[in-house]
């Protein structure tokens, strides 16, 4: 969602946010602006919509000389994407501006109150209410810290708010109401930096602390005083250091930070095994999930919560815990979760999946789990996210940064987490032996080369996608593990080339999607040697038998799919625990060349963001 930036010290602060704001591009946005004092000691702002390019002509035209100031990258909520409506957001009086990121849920309340009381607006956004609250509230207390915390506790929804202002020039301040994206702030030598995510401040500084629901930071030139919503002073936050390294955050010889990425999984894959598996004995150890073996003996039940590519890798892990573990579970939504009255008590796991661990409606999950008593954990990427510090336990993936919005490596990663994870449930609870450990062992020293093999398909992959960049319309079918890598096939598709693609349990096809069947629609089948083999082979002659093209992911040597499919995707062989990470990598490679081939903008797809910050 939206990006923020800011900064305070020595430095000349412009150049500063615009770097971080770049960094800051996967998440999603349509328009940018900035704010600095400058010299004079009055208050510059530069706003524009569409791509930071704009924004930068803005600058050039008329640059801002100053070492204090804040940037913004918005994500349109109330008010279309125009230059008005763009951050930052000046009171009346010019001398405060704000950005936000979050819903003011109550803002037409709020704004009508504020017009009643003769201020105006100049813009359709909910954020302006904030500008002229801090402002009314300023000429009543006189502080801008406590005008800050007044307004804030008069907003409904979640919020992530950096207020600067000529009134007191030599500070920034951050406030953070409910689970709205994340506060980072950066500690630097003798300067200080605020972000909504790490990537944005990872040039200057790897030692960052995080600011947490209901929490205030006042930030200077040498350093931030932390206060909550009540006023209350709150002790110094723990220091992070984040173990990042800002060149792997570059491109490099790709095309694309998804091209990258996606070529990144042999690596990532290696980093998220390394030190949790013994290959030798095959026993897992997950020092940060917290729970031991009397833990683990009291679940019944473990129930996954997440959105979007996440969901469909917990589909994954649905499979890999029964199986495994022998624990039942239940997937479902974030964004549903928390409005069904769920059945849970201190008996049952909810495990979190988010990339980013800003996920507002996986949060969301957490809450409700939270309030039930029920045991939490999260398989995060993010070091220091909300979901790992609100968790009672962690499952870092260690993919490293993931800059393209259509998630790749994140996606494979989490599996492998919900692997390891469900080893060590099963090796806990006594139902997995030691002999299937360490041939799972065995196979996962494996992975990571088979997966490399499967990305050596990339030239095939182009030359497919050139011949099928210009249908409409796209059906992935699957069977068991692998109707999760038909949805999530699907999804990459249809989020990065806008062709519509539907993911369906292949053994439903004949209840309702076969009558869409023809020559215009082509089926990826995931037809892989495993137990329901045989039945997706009668699922590649129904397609057949209506004109349907058919392009099958096999593995070596399949003579029987190859007689009957128009074209093939051919992966390494193996275990069913392991196949949907190496299966899934030629299905983001087909969408990636799609894409591509269509001229779609891959890394920054309209309409979608990295971290879904609001609901």
């Amino acid at each position: 969602m939206c990006g923020i930036v800011g900064y305070v010290g020595p430095r000349a602060a412009t150049p500063i946010i615009l770097e971080g704001l770049q960094q800051l591009e996967y998440r999603g946005y349509d328009s940018a602006g900035l704010a600095v004092i400058e010299v004079n000691g009055n208050i510059a702002v530069r706003r524009d919509a569409g791509k930071l390019g704009n924004l930068r002509e803005r600058v050039a035209e008329a640059p801002l000389k100053g070492t204090i100031g804040m940037g913004h990258t918005r994500w349109a909520t109330h008010g279309p994407p125009t230059a008005y409506n763009a951050h930052p957001h000046r009171d009346h009086s010019g001398q405060i501006v704000v950005v936000q990121n979050g819903i003011v849920e109550n803002f037409l309340a709020l704004r009508n109150e504020l017009i009643g009381q003769g201020y105006e607006f100049s813009s359709d956004t909910d954020t302006e209410v904030i500008v002229q609250l801090v402002s009314r509230e300023f000429d009543r207390a006189e502080d801008m810290t406590e005008a800050v915390r007044r307004a804030m506790n008069l907003l409904h929804g979640p919020s992530a708010v950096v207020v600067l202002s000529t009134h007191e020039p030599d500070k920034l301040i951050v406030a953070r109401l409910g689970n709205a994206g994340g506060v980072v702030v950066g500690h630097g030598q003798g300067e200080m930096f605020v972000a909504s995510d790490i990537p944005a401040i990872l040039e200057h500084t790897r030692t960052m602390s995080f600011l947490e629901n209901r929490e205030m930071a006042v930030i200077r030139q040498g350093g931030v005083e932390y206060f909550d919503l009540k006023g209350r002073p709150i002790p110094p936050k723990e220091l992070h250091a984040i173990p990042w390294d800002p060149i792997s955050a570059a491109r490099g010889q790709y095309r694309h930070f998804m091209q990258k990425e996606i070529f990144e999984q042999p690596n990532s894959l290696t980093d998220t095994l390394r030190g949790r598996i013994d290959f030798a004995t095959g026993q897992v150890a997950l020092s940060d999930l917290n729970l031991d073996q009397a833990a683990v003996m009291s679940l019944d039940k473990v129930v996954i919560v997440a959105c979007g590519t996440s969901y469909y890798s917990g589909l994954v892990g649905k499979y890999l815990i029964e199986n495994l573990a022998r624990l039942p579970v239940e997937v479902d939504y974030g964004s549903e979760y928390r409005y069904r009255n769920p059945i849970l008590d201190e008996r049952t796991l909810v495990l979190a999946i988010t990339q980013s661990g800003e996920t507002v409606d996986t949060l969301a999950a957490l809450e409700e789990a939270r309030k039930y008593n029920a045991r939490t954990a999260a398989i995060v990427n993010a070091v220091g996210s909300q979901a790992a510090r609100v968790s009672d336990g962690v499952i870092y993936m260690q993919a490293g940064p993931e800059i393209g919005v259509a998630s790749t490596k994140a996606y494979t990663s989490s599996i492998t987490d919900q692997l390891l994870l469900a080893m060590y449930l099963g090796q806990q609870r006594g139902v997995l032996d030691a002999e299937t450990s360490l041939a799972l062992a065995t196979e996962l020293a494996l992975l990571p080369e088979k997966v490399g093999e499967a990305l050596a398909q990339d030239e095939h992959l182009q030359e497919l996608a050139q011949k099928y960049a210009n249908y409409h319309n796209f059906l992935y079918l699957g069977r068991g593990i692998h109707y999760a890598t038909a949805r999530e096939g699907a999804l990459k598709l249809k989020e990065i080339s806008y062709i519509h693609a539907e993911g369906y349990p292949a053994g439903e096809m004949k209840h309702g999607p076969i009558a869409l069947i023809d020559e215009n629609m082509p089926t990826v089948a995931v037809a892989l040697r495993d137990r329901l083999y045989d039945k997706m082979i009668s699922q590649v002659e129904q397609v057949k038998a209506r004109n349907g093209k058919v392009i099958a992911l096999v593995n070596p040597g399949d003579e029987v799919v190859a007689a009957k499919a128009d074209d093939l995707i051919v992966i390494p062989q193996a275990v069913e625990w392991l196949a949907p990470i190496i299966a899934v990598i030629p299905l983001q490679l087909l969408a990636y060349h799609i894409a591509v081939w269509r001229g779609s903008d891959v890394d920054q797809p309209r309409n979608l963001a990295k971290s879904v910050t609001v609901e």
